[in-house]
């Protein structure tokens, strides 16, 4: 019995080094936003049940701009405009709140730099691109 505990166990492991491992492939993060707004802050990109969730480090500071939007550009320079990336109160009843993290669409099939775009004023506030077109995220 002690010799079947010993061999379950032993085959555990290395399943579980293999999960830690798969689990760490599909996380990377970005090189640190720079541009004329927004300069400090990375974007880490998971993988959650096979969709690409972008989300802001804790550093990232909002711009002071009318209408930041996320943006994200795929290795075959393919633009995406996305979701506004502040929520606006209603009326005053609570706070403006940060759009923290985002799920890309269907349609977007990888990313190699996450933008934030100013929407009014139709310019790129800031860039974080990912270290190298290998790093770049992509769905299998």
């Amino acid at each position: 019995m002690i010799r079947q505990v010993l061999g379950a166990a032993l085959l555990m492991v290395p399943a579980m080094l293999l999960t830690a491992t798969m689990a760490t492939a599909q996380t990377q993060t970005s090189r640190p936003f720079t541009g004329a707004k927004v300069n400090g802050g990375t974007v880490t990109s998971t993988v959650k049940d096979g969709r690409t969730v972008l989300t802001l480090s804790a550093d990232f500071q909002t711009p002071d701009t009318p209408d930041p939007h996320w943006q994200v550009v795929d290795s075959k320079g393919n633009v995406f405009l996305l979701q506004r990336l502040g929520v606006k109160s209603l009326g005053g009843l609570a706070k403006d709140r940060l759009t923290m993290s985002i799920t890309l669409p269907a349609y977007v099939k990888d990313v190699a730099v996450v933008q934030i775009y100013c929407a009014w004023a139709e310019a790129v506030l800031g860039e974080a691109p990912f270290a190298s077109k290998s790093d770049t995220v992509s769905r299998r």
